[in-house]
C-alpha cells in the first residue's frame, strides 16, 4: 500500500509538471488513478495476471532463449567462454522489455514480491550485458559488435526504445531507478555517435522517438527531448541506408519530412509508433506536426482502416496497399497495428478534445486489439482478417512474438483511456467500470463509474467530493439517441461540444450522473469504392462487430442474406464464450447467429466472416 501511494505522489508530481509545459487540451488519468470493477474488463486484467504475463515469462524464460540471449552476452570474452551465438531474430529484445513494461505496469495496481524479485532479476542480467561504452543489444554483443550501427534497420533504436519504456514503467512503480540508468547510459552511447554534427541515422522501426519523451518527462533532461526530435527530423532527406544502399523511403516512412507527410505508406506499426512520437514531441516543441498528423489520420481512417478498426491490408510489406483495397480473407491488421491505433489515437484527442479520436481508439480497442488474444489468455493472434476458411488459429508464440508481448504490456494499462481532465472539466472518454482518483489543480476528486458496457447501453457516474468543474460525457459517434439526468431528474441544459455533451454545474459528493445510450443493432455498408465489400454488410452494436462462424450456423452460413425486413435480436448467453451477448438475425427464411468478432476461433476450428450477403 505504502508502495502505490508513493507511484500515486510520483506520478502526480511528473503530470503536474508536464501540463505545465505542454499545450494538450485534455491530460490522461493515469491507470495508477484507475481501478478496474466491471465484468468485462476486470476478468480480462484477472487472467493478464494469472495466465497472460505468466505465459510470456515462460516463453522468455524457458521456451525460447529470449533471456538467455541476455545472460550469454555477459559472459562475452570472459576467459574459458567459447564461441557464443545469437538466437533468434535480431530484435528478440524488444519481447523481453515489452513484457517488463507489462510487469511493471502490473505492479502499479497489483503488487506482487514475486513479479518484481522477476524484474530485478532480468534488470541484472541486462546490466551485466551492457558494454563499457553503454551499448546494449544482445544480438550484436553476439554476433560481432564491431557490425553494430552499420544497418539502420536492424532495429538497435528500436529495442532501446522499448527498454525505455519498460524502465519508465517500473520507476514508476517502485522508485527504483537502476534500470533507468541501464538507458540514460545506452542513449549517452547513442549521443556520442549521432546528432548535429555528428552521423546521420534513420530508424528502421520508429519507436525510440516517443520513448524518449517518456524519459525526458522523469528526468527533465532536455537533451532526451532534444534527440527525439533531431531523429523525426532526419526522415526525408537521404539518410535511410540498409546494408545493401539506400532503401525503399516508402516502405521506411522516409519518403519526404514528416513535417510534409500527407499520405501514408509502408508497415503500419511502424507508421503508428512514428505519428506517436511526432505527437509527442509536438507536445513539449514547436512544431508544425499537427497538420501533418491530421491529414494522414484522414488518410488512414477514411481510405485506409477496415470496420474492426484493424489497419494494414497486405502481408507483403505488413501494411499499406492502395486507399479502399481492403480484402477480408487476406487481411494482415496486425494486433501490434491496432495498439499503435489506440495509442496514436487517444494522443490526437489529447490534443484536440474531439471525441471523433476515442471512436476510433475504441473500435481499434475492442475488435482489433481484443481479437490478437484468446478468451483464455494464452494464445494470440498475429494477423487478424474479416475472413477465414478455418485454418487460421491463434498460437502460444511466434518466432515473431512482438504481439503477445505488446498485448501483454497493453492489457494492465488500459484504465489510462477512460478519463481525462483540463483546467476546468471532467473528460469521460470510456464507459468502464471503474473506481479513479482525479487530480487536478486544486485538489483531487473521486469517481465512480458502474456499467455493463459494451453489452448495455447505461452508465451511472457518481462524484465523491465538491467540483466546480464542467463534466464532459463523450457521446459515442455509434449512438443516435442517448439520455442524461443528474440525480434522477433531467440534466437541464446541456450543451455539445466535439461529440462531448457538457453538464456545468457545482457538484456535490453523491452527485450521480446517468446517461443511457440507445445501443440498436445496426447495419453498416462500406463505402462503395472497396469493392470487396460490394453487396455485403457489416453487423454491429454498440462498439462491438459481429461476425458469423460456421459453427453456429451450419448451412445458414453459406446461404444467408439479408433482407430489408430482417430483424435482430440480441441475448446473453451466459455458458458460451465467457458470456457474450450474442445476435439473432432473422430474415423470414433463416437465421444467423453471431458474436463478437473478438470472440472467434475460441472454439473448433469453424469457418468466420464479418461482410454478409444483403438482398
Amino acid at each position: 500500500m505504502k508502495r502505490n501511494l508513493i507511484a500515486m505522489a510520483l506520478l502526480l508530481m511528473l503530470g503536474t509538471s508536464a501540463q505545465a509545459q505542454h499545450s494538450k487540451v485534455v491530460n490522461q488519468v493515469d491507470f495508477s488513478h484507475v481501478r478496474i470493477t466491471d465484468t468485462f474488463w476486470s476478468p480480462r486484467l484477472d487472467r493478464h495476471a494469472t495466465v497472460t504475463q505468466p505465459t510470456c515469462i515462460d516463453q522468455i524464460e524457458n521456451q525460447t532463449a529470449r533471456i538467455k540471449n541476455f545472460i550469454n552476452a555477459a559472459l562475452v570474452g570472459q576467459p574459458g567462454v567459447g564461441e557464443l551465438r545469437h538466437s533468434g531474430i535480431f530484435f528478440d529484445d524488444s519481447d523481453v522489455y515489452k513484457a517488463m513494461e507489462g510487469m511493471a505496469y502490473s505492479l502499479i495496481n497489483h503488487p506482487d514480491p514475486v513479479i518484481e524479485a522477476k524484474m530485478d532479476e532480468w534488470i541484472a542480467y541486462i546490466e551485466k550485458a551492457q558494454q563499457p561504452d553503454g551499448y546494449i543489444d544482445t544480438y550484436y554483443i553476439l554476433m560481432g559488435l564491431d557490425k553494430r550501427w552499420t544497418d539502420m534497420d536492424r532495429h538497435e533504436m528500436y529495442c532501446t526504445g522499448h527498454m525505455i519504456e519498460a524502465a519508465v514503467a517500473y520507476y514508476k512503480a517502485t522508485g527504483k531507478d537502476r534500470f533507468l540508468k541501464i538507458c540514460q547510459r545506452m542513449v549517452a552511447h547513442m549521443q556520442s555517435l549521432f546528432g548535429p554534427g555528428k552521423r546521420h541515422w534513420v530508424p528502421g522501426h520508429e519507436e525510440i522517438e516517443l520513448a524518449l519523451v517518456k524519459l525526458y518527462e522523469v528526468t527533465g533532461n532536455e537533451d532526451y527531448l532534444d534527440f527525439a526530435y533531431w531523429l523525426l527530423e532526419e526522415r526525408g532527406h537521404g539518410h535511410g541506408i540498409g546494408p545493401n544502399g539506400p532503401w525503399n523511403t516508402r516502405y521506411y516512412q522516409d519518403s519526404v519530412p514528416v513535417s510534409q507527410m500527407k499520405d501514408i505508406s509502408g508497415h503500419a506499426v511502424r507508421l503508428m509508433y512514428l505519428f506517436c512520437g511526432m505527437a509527442d514531441v509536438a507536445a513539449y516543441r514547436q512544431t508544425n506536426y499537427m497538420q501533418a498528423l491530421n491529414d494522414l489520420w484522414h488518410d488512414v481512417v477514411d481510405r485506409n482502416m477496415y470496420v474492426t478498426g484493424g489497419i494494414g491490408q497486405t502481408a507483403s510489406n505488413e501494411g499499406f496497399s492502395e486507399d479502399y483495397s481492403l480484402p477480408n480473407a487476406t487481411a494482415y491488421c496486425e494486433t501490434c497495428a491496432s495498439i499503435g491505433m489506440v495509442l496514436w489515437n487517444h494522443r490526437m484527442n489529447q490534443f484536440t478534445g474531439d471525441s471523433k479520436y476515442v471512436d476510433i481508439m475504441e473500435q481499434a480497442m475492442y475488435n482489433g486489439v481484443l481479437s490478437g488474444i484468446n478468451l483464455r489468455g494464452d494464445r494470440f493472434f498475429y494477423v487478424n482478417p474479416l475472413e477465414a476458411n478455418g485454418t487460421h488459429h491463434r498460437q502460444a508464440w511466434f518466432g515473431c512474438a512482438c504481439c503477445p508481448s505488446n498485448i501483454t504490456r497493453f492489457l494492465p494499462s488500459i484504465g489510462s483511456y477512460v478519463y481525462g481532465t483540463s483546467d476546468n472539466a471532467l473528460w469521460v472518454n470510456l464507459y468502464i467500470g471503474s473506481e479513479a482518483t482525479v487530480a487536478f489543480s486544486d485538489g483531487t476528486v473521486g469517481v465512480t463509474m458502474q456499467t455493463e458496457y459494451p453489452w448495455d447501453g447505461h452508465v451511472r457516474l457518481t462524484i465523491g467530493s465538491k467540483m466546480k468543474k464542467d463534466l464532459r460525457m463523450r457521446i459515442p459517434g455509434w449512438c443516435k439517441d442517448y439520455t442524461l439526468t443528474v440525480n434522477g431528474q433531467p440534466a437541464g441544459k446541456v450543451t455539445t461540444d466535439k461529440g462531448y455533451a457538457i453538464i456545468s454545474r457545482s457538484w456535490k459528493a453523491g452527485d450521480v450522473v446517468e446517461l443511457t445510450m440507445a445501443m440498436p443493432v445496426e447495419r453498416v455498408s462500406a463505402d462503395p469504392r472497396v469493392k470487396e465489400d460490394e453487396g455485403m454488410q457489416a453487423i454491429q452494436r454498440g462498439p462491438l462487430v459481429y461476425c458469423a462462424e460456421a459453427i453456429d450456423n451450419g448451412g445458414s452460413y453459406d446461404d444467408f442474406t439479408l433482407t430489408p425486413v430482417t430483424q435482430f435480436t440480441m441475448c446473453r448467453m451466459p455458458g458460451i464464450l465467457s458470456g457474450i451477448a450474442g445476435i439473432a438475425a432473422d430474415n423470414g427464411r433463416q437465421t444467423l447467429r453471431l458474436i463478437p468478432y473478438y470472440a472467434w476461433d475460441n472454439r473448433e476450428a469453424s469457418k468466420m466472416k464479418v461482410w454478409i450477403k444483403e438482398q
